[in-house]
């Protein structure tokens, strides 16, 4: 390979398996956050007004458990065939829905900010929808893994909209 042919070369098992550790590790910092930002709120939020189609609570951690799997997952198979410097914008866009995901359960849930959440989810969307989109040339399976995350995230919005309008006084 010349110093100018951008082409990757698969990584040696080794460096795959410490790669998807380390997608792991930073999906499990985002969950891992929303978790100390929740702590000691589920009162409070048991005591928001909900709309009647609202999930119980109980569902909301078996389900961001897997899908925090399949974002890893997404994330780490893009990398290993094209390498950072391959798909520096697909992974840059990556890391930024992390960031708004990251973001999301402190400002609803720690500060009560139910408005800002929403803005932040609306983004959230937004960054997600590039996200699988530029997955999808790069990995189809990638692309694929991010949906249900994308599903969910929008009735997550649209969840968030419902408690906030609701609770607006």
């Amino acid at each position: 390979m010349t110093s100018t042919d951008t082409r990757h070369t698969a990584p040696s098992t080794r460096a795959s398996l410490l790669g998807l550790a380390a997608f792991l590790v930073a999906v499990t910092a985002v969950a891992a956050l929303g978790v100390l930002s929740n702590t000691g709120t589920s009162s409070d939020y048991a005591a928001l007004r909900q709309p009647p189609w609202a999930p119980p609570s109980w569902l909301f951690g078996p389900v961001w458990t897997v899908l925090y799997a399949m974002i890893a997952v997404s994330g780490w198979l893009v990398w290993r065939r094209h390498g950072w410097r391959g798909a520096r914008v697909e992974l840059a866009l990556y890391a930024v829905q992390l960031f708004l995901n990251a973001a999301w359960t402190p400002l609803f849930f720690a500060a009560g900010l139910r408005g800002v959440a929403f803005a932040d989810i609306c983004l959230l969307v937004v960054a997600l929808t590039a996200t699988i989109v530029l997955f999808a040339r790069r990995s189809r399976w990638a692309a694929a893994l991010l949906v249900p995350y994308w599903a969910w995230v929008l009735f997550a919005a649209a969840l968030n909209f419902s408690v906030w309008r609701l609770n607006t006084g």
